[in-house]
């Protein structure tokens, strides 16, 4: 693997399940992860990543689970990961919460856009980010709400002579994404964390715009469907459509969109590919081999696009892989995947949770 020498000593470890008097919550259980690593551009570096799953005590035993991620990491560089994501179903499903939240002060590899590609480039950043989405059933399986996306990208250094340090690329200084749109979801799968039958969608338009404090404005429609169908007792076909169109003329290298990293394009850094418009087919076939040992098989194709040619059919891109799948409760997957593509050296991703 590219750059590699990474240890996750896994301490699949606590469970909580719900007393009988629980005021709030019940069939709690957690899950903690230490991890240490050392990449080139890092340095050695270590911290906690963790998961907890819990479902409502006031709500019946049908209503959908929730769960909370939280993650920080330090190297030996000064650099920082945080992140909380999470996803939170309120009164028995009627009202529905998603959110990616994180402080980064880190750095990346910038690789070019769409096909002008590039040598690989190091760039420093600190960024804040927030990903946030509040829906209400109206009728059920489906959600009408609102998205709000929120990033300020601050970068404090770039490799010499790179394409980011020339100064030519919308954003490769400083860039504010203030976002607020309406977005559609609907969710007729049979579990949240390990679904055999039934679809997960959602679809956004988010206007970044002065007037909400951006710096620079655009706006991206974005639609992210999983299918999901069970093949046999132990054996489920699920698959993955996702599209982004994004729409201005100064859009920030950060906001266009990406292909690559542990759910969008496993096999490639994530950030790759990016272009003003993606599109992405993905097909993972998962077995569940013994007791809490699972496998799974996945590829992946991507196109790019721009403002004059809206999808590149004809330069399609891909990954394959495959992965090991540890259950804990609820089938609340530890998910260890090497993914493989024609652009380079392998990537290994060990991280809770299926990727779509």
């Amino acid at each position: 693997m590219k750059y590699l020498i990474t240890f996750f000593f896994m301490m699949l470890g606590t469970s909580l399940f719900a007393q009988e008097k629980t005021p709030i919550l019940r069939d709690k259980s957690i899950l903690a992860l230490p991890v240490v690593f050392r990449f080139p551009e890092t340095g050695w570096g270590g911290g906690v990543a963790g998961t907890a799953s819990w479902s409502w005590a006031k709500d019946s035993t049908w209503a959908k689970p929730s769960q909370a991620s939280v993650g920080l990491t330090y190297t030996q560089n000064k650099q920082v990961l945080a992140f909380l994501p999470f996803q939170v179903f309120f009164d028995n499903n009627k009202y529905y919460a998603n959110a990616d939240i994180g402080w980064f002060k880190y750095n990346f590899f910038y690789y070019g856009i769409g096909e002008n590609a590039v040598p690989q480039e190091k760039y420093d950043v600190k960024f804040p980010r927030v990903k946030l989405l509040l829906g209400k059933e109206l009728k059920p399986n489906l959600y009408v709400g609102a998205r709000i996306n929120y990033e300020e990208y601050k970068v404090t250094g770039t490799q010499e002579n790179g394409e980011l340090s020339l100064g030519q690329i919308s954003g490769s200084d400083y860039s504010r994404t203030s976002a607020i749109g309406p977005a559609v979801m609907r969710d007729t799968r049979d579990a949240v964390f390990y679904p055999r039958k039934g679809m997960f969608g959602e679809f956004s338009i988010l206007p970044s715009t002065k007037f909400f404090g951006a710096d620079q404005e655009f706006t991206q429609a974005t639609l992210d469907l999983s299918l999901y169908k069970s093949l046999s007792k132990k054996l489920v076909l699920a698959s993955n459509y996702y599209t982004v169109f994004t729409f201005g003329d100064n859009v920030p290298f950060s906001q266009l969109a990406q292909l690559g990293g542990p759910k969008k394009m496993r096999g490639i850094y994530q950030g790759f590919f990016r272009d003003k418009n993606t599109a992405l087919l993905q097909a993972e076939l998962r077995w569940e081999v013994w007791k809490f040992i699972g496998l799974a098989g996945f590829g992946s194709m991507g196109f790019l696009g721009d403002s004059d040619t809206v999808l590149r059919l004809n330069l399609p891109k891909y990954t394959y892989g495959a992965g090991l799948r540890i259950s804990t409760k609820k089938h609340l997957n530890l998910r260890l995947d090497y993914g493989l593509s024609p652009y380079g050296d392998g990537n290994f991703y060990a991280t809770i949770g299926e990727a779509f």
